[in-house]
């Protein structure tokens, strides 16, 4: 198994550290097309970590189910008021699967990037088709690797150089599409050091995964406001049909 697995070091700050992420703006803009896209179905949330979308998605009057692989970050999740009425089975979403049919799938905030070699990557489209019903949607979250940082020959680059935050990427196996993460953080007055593997996604690659999967794409978008994606473009929201 190539995925990250997040230990309570990190599912205890989690929130904390990823509150920026959480505004109640963007959160709102997420959460409107994942309700639209359920239409009158279920929903089901892959790396649903401690509920930042899937608990508003439930507010919303969604059916939804979480799969995540981290059993701290379900234990943060299931102290948080609503989430009884949110199902969570631990395990890997490249390959467990839930009983039940439903009309949406979803992996966001480059989830998917946790999945470290492209067999697996591949595997998790898979398994998303699996859960859906004909016409079913696949939502995938996740940024643009931009060509001259990554293919540029540096080692690596300082991406955010904050007050309470220091984040260093390093390109470590450009074959393999790897590199790691690295993050300083000041959390309630303590330093937090975090590292982890991403693998990246060009966008062709992405659909041919899809595609791989009995997928085809419907919209990409560049952000939850469904702005045109353009050359330009720094992440994309990518939603992908279920074909009969």
């Amino acid at each position: 198994m190539a995925t990250v697995l997040w230990g309570p070091e990190i599912a205890s700050v989690y929130d904390t550290v990823n509150v920026g992420q959480a505004e109640a703006a963007e959160l709102d803009l997420m959460v409107n097309v994942l309700a639209s896209l359920a239409g009158y179905g279920a929903a089901l949330e892959f790396a649903v970590g401690t509920g930042r979308v899937a608990l508003p998605l439930s507010r919303r009057g969604v059916p939804v189910a979480g799969i995540e692989l981290s059993p701290h970050m379900v234990a943060v999740f299931q102290g948080k008021p609503g989430a009884a009425a949110v199902p969570v089975t631990v395990g890997d979403m490249t390959s467990t699967r839930v009983p039940s049919v439903f009309s949406l799938v979803y992996l966001v905030a480059n989830t998917i990037m946790n999945v470290t070699t492209q067999h697996e990557q591949v595997a998790v489209f898979a398994n998303a088709a699996s859960h859906l019903a004909s016409g079913g949607r696949f939502v995938v979250e996740v940024i643009v690797p931009q060509p001259g940082s990554v293919l540029g020959g540096s080692l690596g680059r300082v991406f955010d150089l904050s007050p309470d935050h220091v984040g260093v990427e390093t390109f470590d196996d450009p074959v393999g599409q790897v590199t790691w993460s690295h993050h300083w953080r000041s959390v309630d007055g303590k330093l937090v050091r975090h590292s982890a593997p991403y693998r990246y996604i060009w966008p062709s690659e992405l659909d041919l995964m899809a595609q791989l999967a009995g997928f085809r794409l419907t919209e990409r978008w560049a952000g939850w406001d469904k702005a045109p994606f353009t050359a330009l473009s720094t992440s994309q929201v990518a939603v992908y049909e279920k074909i009969a």
